[in-house]
């Protein structure tokens, strides 16, 4: 099998690129919730790049806080995306109080890993959760 390069990393930048992750799928893992879509065909950005994203409310904690899990994430996510992630997608990662600065670091690679099997499984057609009324649509 010839060797590729791993697809490259870039960053999300602007409000509204967290916006549309923030209305596609989503899967929570135990120290961090992981947002994912993939891009249009006629968005400007290279079509065989992975975007990311991190973020942190400020439920995680102070300035201090917010900013180790981010940096936790984003170790994280560099060792992770490149081997999981899909060309073509943006992914947002919101770190979880208390959970994402103090979880070992392998196990916070095993949520992401986890969370990204989850986001890319097939899933099957149909609604996602039924009404309780027996209505449809």
């Amino acid at each position: 099998m010839p060797d590729t390069p791993a697809p490259a990393l870039k960053i999300l930048a602007k409000r509204s690129q967290f916006l549309a992750a923030a209305r596609a799928r989503r899967q929570g893992a135990g120290s961090m919730m992981v947002q994912a879509r993939r891009r249009a065909e006629d968005e400007p950005e290279a079509p065989e790049a992975i975007r990311v994203g991190f973020t942190c409310s400020k439920k995680v904690g102070n300035a201090v806080a917010r900013n180790r899990a981010k940096r936790r994430m984003r170790e994280a996510a560099r060792a992770v995306l490149p081997l999981q992630g899909r060309p073509g997608w943006d992914y947002v990662l919101i770190g979880r109080k208390d959970q994402t600065a103090d979880r070992p670091f392998e196990l916070l690679k095993q949520d992401l890993a986890r969370a990204l099997e989850r986001l890319h499984a097939e899933r099957a057609p149909g609604p996602k959760h039924p009404r309780k009324d027996g209505a449809r649509g």
